[in-house]
């Protein structure tokens, strides 16, 4: 494993990271598995291991501080969200200073620690000035509960002002942000890379493989895999990805990857960390033979000619307007 700066700053984390979002605790020996598969991840010199106070209501925070528990502290990076309803009540959900401090205590207390790594606004709340949220995210630095903080999902619009209200009243800078990003979602290169690049601030990417899609297994004109997410997902984020267009670049991104010798997980996932910008990312596994194929993209260049041919296949188009 290899290890990248959370931006500018000194904190050191595993290229490979692993997320939460979609651990099954439900079931005979899923929680197992989910043991597992932490294992696994530390064992492979995963440091970093991302959560939220939305996954599976808290249970997702009980079980991950569990498994820690099993390692000296100082040895992982852990992280939460605040922003989605954790009630029925008019304050139980969004960025306010009530909000966030209830909830990081919440967090804390599912995990059985004294202080999150990682915290991040989980989307942006339009019905708080971000001067309340920036504020609290600030005191919350100062009271040792979180050491960094960030934000996930937020516009670049969104992301600047935040900066600037930062500035202009002082306050602990954002460190890090959590976008999608991946071979067929590449909106951050647009601007928010940018801004990032010239704030010093982190990238951690989630849902680096498409919801699956750039796994491979999903084939033009074939049955969708028995059992896989696009069968049972609620959302139903992973069908709407299911195009011909996107299946034929799947289609051909697999001959490139076959010709490198490594699975198309391995050359999506390497494929992100091309960027220098990019901190973390953050992959998700359902077994740990999953965990072990995620790992094995720290590390693996991309040969030019290969990421040409990439660049080809995908062709994407940043958003310009010209102007005059």
């Amino acid at each position: 494993m290899q290890y990248r700066n959370l931006g500018k700053w000194g904190l050191k984390v595993s290229e490979i990271s692993l997320g939460s979002w979609m651990t099954e605790l439900n079931g005979l020996g899923a929680a197992e598995t989910a043991r597992q598969c932490i294992r696994a991840a530390y064992d492979a010199g995963v440091n970093f291991f991302d959560c939220a106070d939305a996954y599976s209501g808290g249970a997702a925070e009980k079980f991950l501080g569990s498994a820690l528990r099993d390692y000296k502290r100082s040895s992982y990076i852990v992280s939460s969200k605040v922003f989605f309803p954790a009630g029925r009540g008019v304050n139980d959900w969004g960025l306010s200073r009530k909000h966030i401090i209830e909830q990081l205590d919440s967090s804390l207390k599912n995990m059985k620690l004294d202080y999150l790594d990682l915290y991040f606004c989980h989307r942006f709340d339009p019905t708080t000035p971000l001067e309340e949220t920036l504020q609290t995210l600030s005191d919350m630095v100062a009271q040792g509960k979180i050491l960094y903080y960030g934000v996930s999902e937020w516009s670049p619009v969104q992301l600047s002002k935040a900066i600037s209200v930062v500035k202009e009243l002082g306050l602990r800078p954002i460190n890090v942000i959590q976008p999608q990003y991946n071979m067929v979602d590449r909106y951050i290169e647009d601007e928010t890379i940018q801004i990032c690049s010239e704030n010093g601030i982190g990238i951690v990417s989630f849902s680096p493989l498409a919801q699956g899609l750039l796994t491979g297994k999903y084939r033009k004109g074939q049955p969708l895999p028995a059992g896989s997410r696009a069968t049972h997902q609620a959302d139903r984020q992973i069908n709407a990805l299911l195009t011909d267009d996107n299946l034929d670049k799947v289609n051909a991104l697999s001959r490139i990857a076959q010709e490198l010798g490594v699975p198309l997980s391995v050359l999506a996932l390497s494929w992100i960390l091309r960027l220098p910008q990019i901190s973390s990312v953050i992959s998700g596994a359902s077994n740990p033979e999953q965990i072990e194929a995620n790992v094995a993209a720290s590390g693996f260049k991309i040969p030019a000619e290969a990421m040409q041919e990439i660049e080809k296949i995908l062709d994407y188009h940043p958003f310009v307007r010209k102007i005059g």
